[in-house]
Order: C-alpha cells, then sequence, then structure tokens
C-alpha cells in the first residue's frame, strides 16, 4: 500500500487565496478514483524554502489518499493539471509506502 501526499499552495503567487471551490474539485477527483481521501486544511501548513538565496513562504493545503499500486502515468498527468489550475511551475505529490497496522 502506498500514502500519496498532494501539497497545495493556499494562494496564488501574488497572495491571493484560491477559491475553496478549486479544493473541493481536487477532494471530489480524488475521491471518485481512489474511493476516499484525506485533507488537512483546518490550519494551513507552513513551508520554507529557497530560491536562487532568496527564501520563500508557502502555505499549504494536504490531501493525501491511499492506494494499492502507483500509477505513475495517471500521476504524472494529474501533477501537470494541477499546476496549470494553480498556477504553479510545480506542485509536490509523493509517495510513501506504508503498512496497515
Amino acid at each position: 500500500m502506498h500514502l500519496v501526499e498532494l501539497f497545495l499552495p493556499v494562494t496564488d503567487n501574488d497572495g491571493n487565496d484560491f477559491d475553496d471551490a478549486l479544493f473541493a474539485q481536487v477532494g471530489k477527483e480524488l475521491t471518485d478514483r481512489f474511493g476516499g481521501m484525506t485533507s488537512f486544511s483546518r490550519s494551513p501548513a507552513e513551508g520554507l524554502s529557497e530560491d536562487g538565496g532568496k527564501k520563500v513562504h508557502d502555505e499549504i493545503i494536504v490531501m493525501e489518499v491511499i492506494c494499492n499500486a502507483i500509477d505513475r502515468e495517471w500521476w504524472k498527468r494529474y501533477r501537470k493539471e494541477l499546476e496549470a489550475r494553480f498556477e504553479q511551475d510545480e506542485i509536490l505529490i509523493r509517495a510513501s509506502q506504508i503498512e496497515k497496522l
């Protein structure tokens, strides 16, 4: 089994909040495909990175699904769709192998 996490920005590059409907759409798509999802959105997580020596601060919402196998081509296409919707150069999606206890 795998845990797949999507790290989505709360705001666009100008600091404007994304519409809640955008996150609801992603949640519906994940639920339709994987039968459920979890969203950590009440208190957005914060990310800090460096871009060319400049510190970049992001607030993010993490959405996750559990799946038996990773369809890498589907995830690659979906990541590209999300990058276009959220107007981002890159959206992080990561997978971890997990064991159900």
